[in-house]
């Protein structure tokens, strides 16, 4: 159950950076997910800038730990998912990149909802 609920963890976290990414585009559509979107997406470029390690990765290896599981199974969710949260040779001029690319999209998404919520 401990290791379900790890996988469990990993895809939430999946979730979560999908939307600190790409969530402004929900914007457009949706105006007031803005205020659930802006607070994910500045945590999420905190995390890379300040080489931070997100509760969600903690709560995940506490799991995996307790269920005697191994980090690196061959499962699904481990041989797709764990590579894009947890990239081999993650630097920290990566990580930087990373959440620099977190605000320009983001930055980019509302220009564009702006522009068409008070310009038009």
């Amino acid at each position: 159950m401990t290791l379900f609920l790890a996988d469990l963890v990993l895809i939430v976290h999946t979730l979560f950076i999908i939307f600190a990414v790409f969530g402004g585009l929900i914007v457009l559509k949706w105006y007031k997910v803005m205020w659930l979107h802006i607070p994910c997406a500045l945590w999420g470029a905190l995390i890379e800038f300040f080489g931070w390690i997100c509760p969600l990765t903690y709560l995940e290896n506490y799991l995996r730990e307790i269920g005697n599981g191994n980090y690196h199974e061959s499962g699904f969710i481990q041989h797709y998912l764990l590579p894009i949260i947890y990239p081999p040779g993650l630097t920290t001029d990566i990580q930087i990149l990373l959440g620099t690319i977190v605000i320009v999209i983001n930055l980019i998404v509302y220009c564009i909802v702006w522009y068409y919520r008070y310009q038009k």
